[in-house]
């Protein structure tokens, strides 16, 4: 497992290194983690670049998925928790700085103001790998419906995919994230490592470790 510190991330580096994401705020780190897997297999022989997978929650849970629909011949598996696919429908105070507003003036001199960034649904016609969607129903900080959105455009588009809704959860699953933890862990070993064993009903990691505690 790696994490890649793309162009465009930590502002701590440097305003270009910062401001390399402005204005595209859906790709703008996708073709740097690319970049690093590639790199990576080249140096160790022990990397398959062929079986790769990407996690992300939140901005992260955006950007996985447009991995796997801007890279579908190179990302193969992805878990996108809490992902605000569409940010027409997030918080403008966050989006707005980091994506940028364009000021458009007609020839009669009117001023209008156009507000787009690149959407995840627009895409889902390129899905090829296995994409695990997951949302609490009462996210207080990205709104479900994003999830629920691009889960139509890709029922749309007629692609299989999966999907967990997370009762009474906020944005950080609360009381489910050690359920949804091994929910990711099942799902990359089953698309990943290809283990087609049928695990147990029961979330046995989840029971052991409790039975630990007490």
């Amino acid at each position: 497992m790696v994490t890649v510190g793309n162009r465009g991330g930590h502002p701590n580096r440097s305003k270009w290194y910062h401001n390399y994401g402005y204005g595209n705020l859906r790709d703008y780190g996708l073709a740097d983690k690319k970049a690093a897997a590639e790199q990576l297999a080249d140096r160790h022989a022990y990397i398959d670049v062929n079986k790769v997978g990407i996690h992300g929650h939140s901005g992260g849970g955006f950007m996985s998925t447009a991995a796997m629909l801007v890279y579908p011949d190179f990302f193969k598996v992805a878990v996108s928790s809490a992902g605000n696919h569409e940010n027409n429908i997030y918080n403008r105070w966050w989006s707005e700085k980091h994506h940028g507003v364009m000021e458009r003036v007609s020839p009669k001199g009117d001023t209008t103001f156009v507000y787009q960034i690149e959407k995840n649904p627009d895409l889902a016609k390129n899905l090829k790998g296995h994409l695990l969607l997951v949302t609490g129903d009462v996210d207080n900080n990205v709104h479900p419906a994003g999830t629920i959105r691009m889960a139509n455009a890709l029922i749309q588009a007629n692609k299989r995919f999966d999907f967990i809704l997370l009762p009474g959860q906020r944005h950080g699953f609360g009381n489910m994230t050690e359920y949804f933890f091994w929910r990711m862990g099942d799902y990359f070993v089953r698309h990943l490592l290809e283990d087609t064993s049928t695990p147990p009903v029961d979330m046995l990691e989840i029971q052991r470790e409790r039975a630990q505690r007490r």
